[in-house]
């Protein structure tokens, strides 16, 4: 053990109360009834704590925090602390001192909660010892392993689904291409029979690429445009030269002048 080690502070009790304790008669345990309760040779505190692996229960003072006795506790459970047989209050411990010689002793507790904090606390610094003695051994002697492989086996293969991302890829491209009602004009078909009607104006004429109609009822054919003489004839030309009334004004004019 390294002088350089610090002294942690594990647990520590106001109160706690030491007996003697008559030679152990037999292997079955300690009996704190044997002993005097009722009158403890020594009352105090209870100190435990830790440097390095070892573990030191301390009693002392209460006041001055004078040293009565010294226990040093190698491993737990072991011979150097025992719980009796017959209460969870108190306990055998084995003092020490600097030359050498040991004693058995009984320390108890008023209460039991106070000797389950004793007990917990010698158990986790042991707990913590065997951890770090794990911890050694593996450093000094690494055990190789198993590598992870991760790499495709002969004949193995992966599938992957992405058939739901092509449907969202489909049909946010036929949205994209339908086009709006609202965006442009729709065209009117032409009216039933391929005629058209004139509705009279005002003034009782109808005049139609220069022509007046004879009549306010008149209907007047609609005009088919043959594809193969459409470059070279002017069949509006033609519509408009025809003459219907008895005023025999004609204009010559291939567009509309006035509906």
């Amino acid at each position: 053990m390294e002088d350089s080690e610090y002294e942690s502070v594990l647990c520590v009790k106001p109160e706690v109360h030491v007996y003697r304790i008559p030679p152990r008669a037999t292997n079955r345990g300690y009996r704190a009834a044997d002993w005097q309760l009722d009158q403890p040779s020594w009352s105090g505190r209870l100190r435990i704590t830790a440097k390095g692996q070892m573990a030191y229960i301390k009693l002392e003072d209460r006041t001055s925090g004078e040293l009565f006795a010294q226990a040093p506790v190698e491993q737990f459970p072991s011979i150097a602390v025992e719980s009796v047989t017959d209460s969870s209050r108190y306990f055998v411990v084995r003092i020490e001192d600097g030359s050498g010689r040991r004693a058995f002793i009984g320390i108890g507790f008023a209460d039991r909660g106070d000797a389950f904090d004793f007990n917990v606390a010698l158990q986790d610094h042991f707990k913590w010892v065997k951890q770090q003695c794990e911890f050694a051994k593996q450093a000094q002697n690494p055990t190789p392993g198993p590598k992870l492989d991760l790499s495709f086996k002969e004949g193995q293969t992966i599938k992957l689904n992405i058939a739901s991302v092509r449907k969202k890829e489909g049909s946010a491209g036929n949205a994209k291409s339908r086009p709006s009602n609202s965006a442009g004009m729709s065209l009117l078909p032409p009216p039933p029979g391929g005629r058209v009607s004139a509705q009279p104006p005002p003034s009782g004429e109808h005049i139609l690429g220069g022509a007046a109609a004879s009549s306010a009822g008149a209907t007047l054919p609609w005009p088919q445009l043959n594809p193969t003489t459409a470059a070279t004839a002017d069949v509006w030309g033609d519509f408009a030269k025809a003459s219907g009334s008895t005023s025999g004004q004609t204009q010559q004019s291939s567009n509309w002048v006035q509906f």
